[in-house]
């Protein structure tokens, strides 16, 4: 008997422009996705529940309700990747729909080389589920289990503070994560802390893990937002 054929990734694009649609069926399709097409919110939801999609790529502007209501209720139930497309380019939206369970966020107009890579990774990130407790990239090693974190076979000693932004970013690796959300998760004690100590703290872990602090290769700043742990490469 023939070995079943491996079911494609199914991505469920949502948005209510039918030249994005096209554009993005076509360039999902020759990189081996299947598509499935929505142009409001209630009915992504309905497909989302009905035919549970791989990942979700949605525009923030529906015509019968905004793309953030969109994510709060799927992540009522879902915890499927979600990557915004928008024309939208202000940084409270972005920093709102990343808050709000978003994994990721590109721009209008995009490359589509950059969405598929933003897309691999995110399914990537969720298939994974992070819950392995080791994470490579380049010359970076980090053992979460040990943690222990060593940079071309040498171990770094790390503070405390700079193991727990190392240890977020890590466990998020490939997705924005926001001021807000490191501030929240490294200083639980004190939830106003300043963005400040956050540059301060990530200029310091950058000193020990990068080869050039001010080209950063490991962790990337996404200006007024947040940062991401560049993914271990295919």
């Amino acid at each position: 008997m023939p070995a079943p054929t491996p079911e494609l990734p199914r991505i469920l694009v949502v948005d209510d422009e039918l030249a994005i649609r096209r554009l993005l069926a076509l360039g999902l399709d020759a990189f081996g996705y299947v598509v499935d097409e929505a142009t409001s919110g209630e009915e992504a939801l309905r497909r989302a529940r009905t035919t549970p999609p791989s990942a979700v790529v949605l525009d923030l502007g529906l015509p019968d309700m905004d793309g953030a209501e969109v994510i709060g209720r799927l992540r009522e139930w879902s915890q499927v990747p979600i990557v915004v497309l928008s024309v939208r380019d202000d940084e409270e939206g972005k920093i709102a729909a990343l808050d709000g369970g978003a994994d990721d966020y590109v721009t209008k107009p995009f490359s589509m080389g950059e969405l598929m890579a933003r897309i691999r990774v995110a399914i990537r990130r969720h298939a994974d589920d992070r819950s392995t407790s080791r994470f490579e990239a380049g010359a970076l090693s980090v053992d979460l289990a040990g943690r222990n974190v060593a940079l071309a076979g040498a171990s770094l000693r790390l503070t405390p503070k700079e193991y727990d932004l190392l240890r977020v970013l890590v466990l998020n690796a490939g997705r924005i994560v926001t001021h807000n959300q490191l501030l929240a998760a490294i200083w639980p004690e004190s939830p106003g802390s300043e963005l400040q100590k956050l540059r301060v703290l990530v200029g310091q872990l950058r000193r020990k893990l990068e080869p050039d602090p001010g080209e950063p290769r490991y962790i990337i700043a996404e200006p007024g937002i947040g940062y991401r742990m560049e993914a271990a490469s295919d």
